[in-house]
């Protein structure tokens, strides 16, 4: 057993006997409960898989991220723009959202054009993947 699970499990058993939130047991893991108002893990894989584009706001408490717009070098008629919500303190697939905007240069002019739903769908697989990979090797480092 690591150092850090064997100082952890008294923790661990003293929050379960207290209860809570009707009753239902909470996986500290999947929770990280932290200053943010969100959860830790899908909070900063929603940073990081958002990196490379730049940011126009961020509310660590709310739990939303908003992009501004994106123009991928190698389709510059194209710009997007992403929010991420993340609406609970556990890691799970309904507590992320990802909202996509598109838009393509016209004549000079940018014009809103829709989101594949595949996007915004491979965002989210990422985001909750890499959130997974973080708490899995916070539980085991």
């Amino acid at each position: 057993m690591s150092r850090r699970l064997a100082l952890a499990l008294p923790l661990v058993f003293a929050l379960a006997a207290c209860g809570g939130k009707g009753d239902r047991p909470r996986d500290l893991a999947a929770s990280q409960i932290t200053t943010i108002g969100v959860n830790s893990y899908l909070w900063r894989a929603s940073l990081e898989t958002l990196s490379f584009m730049p940011l126009l706001q961020t509310d660590s408490n709310g739990g939303v991220i908003v992009t501004d717009w994106y123009v991928n070098p190698n389709t510059p008629g194209e710009r997007m723009k992403v929010t991420v919500t993340i609406l609970d303190q556990d890691l799970r697939a309904d507590a992320l959202r990802v909202a996509a905007l598109r838009e393509v240069n016209t004549n000079g002019q940018w014009v809103a054009a829709p989101v594949q739903a595949a996007t915004v769908q491979k965002l989210e697989d990422i985001i909750l993947t890499r959130a997974r990979d973080m708490r899995r090797g916070a539980v085991v480092g």
